[in-house]
């Protein structure tokens, strides 16, 4: 009964019915849309099971007023989809669906561009100092534009093929046009890849000293995206460098030309005489002579004769080049192929030692 009476109002007074029927459904959905959180909540325990109630709270929390706007919209989405759609079939249905996915769409994007620039100040940025590194911080600011440039692009994407808006044709009359205006803006652009050839390749970081072919010398302070600053030694002043120039120049990476002095403890339990000191100095030379990486000619063998003559210690100072932080991992295996080659040459000779563990790394820069 009260079905007919809805409907009979729809006959004789259509304002008055879609007035009712506006509160009705928007009230309804709002409703509805306040366990849109506790679902959230939900569904990222079941997919993310650690720290689910703490990035919940740091992360989405905050944005709850955008997160329940959302729900509300797509339940009236949905709504109006099977009653002005599925049951009734009114003509102007496309123009309502219209306005409420694009408004539908336009709160999903600002809710999930709210929620990445949280996660990024409470988790990306937070992860970036607690590593201990140097932080560019022109590239976090690229990133974070490009990962809103992508969701930005995946949600009008998304729009456009559900209203059968031809995005190929927008994106191909954008194509010529960015066409134009890379003839235009060559030289910028030229800049701009040799900021991304220097982001890829890096030839020097952020506090390195490196020198140019036209004298230029000093500490770099930031790479952006179009230049380099260069804080210049002696004057102090700002040298700014295209990235064009630099991704084609000869740069002397100062900084990144220090070595590392690995150094070995080998204990033999015995005294050591003179011959065979130098046969295990020759060994270790030798064994470590085609380690890439390694400078043999600043190796440095050292025997001590220790415990009343008992013990005699051989500390061998090892010199790798151009090691950086990022390549600890490197410098190991390294150290572990020449261990296992004197190991093996010694052994070869009747020679028995143990060594000390660990190996002791100490840096080692150059004078500039």
């Amino acid at each position: 009964m009260m079905w007919d009476a809805y409907l009979s109002l729809a006959v004789e007074n259509p304002a008055l019915f879609w007035a009712i029927f506006a509160v009705t459904s928007g009230g309804t959905a709002l409703l509805i849309s306040q366990a849109v959180p506790l679902f959230t909540q939900l569904l990222l325990k079941r997919f993310f099971q650690d720290d689910t109630k703490q990035f919940y709270s740091r992360v989405v929390e905050p944005h709850r007023s955008l997160l329940t706007l959302t729900g509300a919209l797509g339940i009236l989405d949905l709504v109006a989809l099977i009653l002005l759609q599925g049951l009734w079939y009114v003509p102007w249905y496309r123009n309502l669906e219209f306005g409420l996915t694009l408004a539908l769409t336009l709160s999903l994007g600002l809710f999930l561009s709210q929620c990445f620039q949280t996660y990024f100040d409470e988790y990306l940025l937070g992860a970036a100092v607690e590593e201990g590194r140097k932080t560019n911080s022109e590239l976090l600011v690229v990133s974070r534009f490009l990962a809103n440039l992508g969701l930005i692009f995946i949600l009008t994407t998304l729009f456009a093929q559900t209203h059968q808006i031809n995005i190929i044709g927008v994106f191909a009359s954008l194509g010529v046009g960015g066409i134009a205006i890379a003839f235009s803006a060559q030289k910028v652009l030229e800049q701009l890849l040799g900021g991304v050839v220097l982001y890829v390749d890096r030839p020097f970081e952020i506090d390195d000293y490196i020198g140019l072919p036209d004298g230029t010398f000093g500490r770099v302070e930031t790479i952006g995206l179009r230049s380099t600053k260069i804080r210049t030694s002696g004057k102090g002043t700002l040298a700014i460098v295209p990235n064009s120039s630099l991704i084609q120049t000869t740069v002397e990476n100062f900084t990144g030309a220090k070595k590392v002095m690995a150094i070995v403890y080998l204990n033999l339990y015995r005294a050591v005489g003179e011959e065979e000191q130098a046969l295990i100095r020759q060994v270790i030379t030798e064994s470590t002579r085609d380690i890439f990486g390694i400078d043999t000619r600043s190796t440095d063998i050292t025997f001590r004769t220790l415990d009343s003559g008992n013990l005699t210690q051989v500390q061998a100072t090892l010199f790798i080049l151009g090691a950086t932080g990022s390549s600890m991992d490197i410098r190991r295996q390294l150290l572990d192929i020449a261990n296992q080659k004197m190991t093996q040459r010694l052994k070869s000779y009747g020679i028995s030692f143990d060594i000390e563990e660990p190996i002791v790394y100490v840096d080692s820069p150059i004078t500039i």
